[in-house]
């Protein structure tokens, strides 16, 4: 077995998590390949005691490996996606930090999750993801076009809301007067789009939701529509050019470029454990919450 190990950050303290996840898979004789900023930061650290220095480092993957190991939080996971892409590798997401939505095995757990992993005792949620096309092209988009939790457009440099017209399958739906608005996947719609009032979706469900940010408008509410949807966005405003962000990658482009949005060509695999569950995890998400408040 061939497995793919990445982190975005190394947190304090990451080192034991991280080590447990090496003598796990050492112990069973799996072929480790670490991401190459990844192992240099690790390298920084002489806290470890696996001899890194033959391990092997990727930067880009191929369909040799059977699993990618994301070590972090969600956000390390949406970068995640950016590696596996169309390959169809599943991604396993090892939670360092807080509670997330997208990570399947918590800090506590890892040996034990691991090993069951490895067993081959779990189950795969496919999530979808969505793909974007600008006119005129815009080749910073090209490589990465797409994105699992949502499309968010936003004003730049400016206090002066912006107008998104929206048009769903060419139909004309309506003019956002807004800070910007949110598409979302199912997946995506606990983050950003929740954070502004947006529905939560079980990821099973196969649908878009628009979200407005922020809207002038009491009437614009938060929209699901179908998952084979296609959105055209045309955005206005008193500044030249507005944000468009696709997860954590963000780009500017020229006032009056229009934007299509739609369900991509291929999915993404997470792996879950058999006793996890949406429901579950969601359950623990708002218990955190109630915690975090009292």
């Amino acid at each position: 077995m061939k497995i793919a190990i990445y982190g975005q950050f190394y947190h304090e303290n990451s080192e034991q998590h991280i080590q447990s996840i090496l003598d796990v898979l050492q112990r069973r004789n799996v072929t480790i390949v670490i991401e190459e900023n990844f192992l240099a930061m690790m390298n920084e650290h002489k806290k470890f005691h696996s001899d890194l220095s033959n391990i092997e480092t990727f930067a880009k993957l191929d369909s040799s490996y059977d699993l990618f190991f994301s070590i972090g939080g969600d956000g390390t996971i949406l970068k995640s996606v950016t590696f596996v892409r169309d390959l169809n590798i599943p991604i396993v997401g090892i939670n360092t930090g807080r509670l997330g939505f997208l990570a399947t095995i918590q800090k506590e757990n890892i040996a034990e999750s691991i090993s069951e992993i490895l067993e081959g005792d779990y189950y795969i949620s496919e999530r979808t993801l969505l793909s974007i096309e600008t006119d005129p092209g815009h080749q910073e988009i090209v490589p990465l076009n797409f994105a699992l939790n949502e499309v968010a457009i936003n004003r730049k440099n400016t206090t002066s809301m912006i107008k998104v017209e929206t048009f769903i399958d060419d139909k004309y739906l309506t003019s956002y007067w807004s800070d910007g608005l949110i598409v979302a996947t199912p997946t995506g719609s606990t983050g950003y789009s929740l954070s502004c009032g947006g529905p939560i979706i079980d990821p099973t469900n196969d649908c878009i939701i628009l979200t407005p940010i922020a809207p002038h408008n009491l009437s614009a509410r938060p929209l699901v529509v179908q998952g084979d949807s296609k959105i055209t966005l045309k955005v206005t405003g008193r500044e030249k050019e507005y944000l468009c962000s696709l997860d954590s990658r963000i780009l500017a482009l020229d006032n009056e470029t229009s934007i299509k949005i739609q369900k991509a060509p291929f999915k993404i695999k997470l792996v879950q454990l058999n006793d996890e569950s949406f429901v579950k995890t969601l359950r623990k998400k708002l218990l955190w919450g109630e915690d975090k408040r009292n």
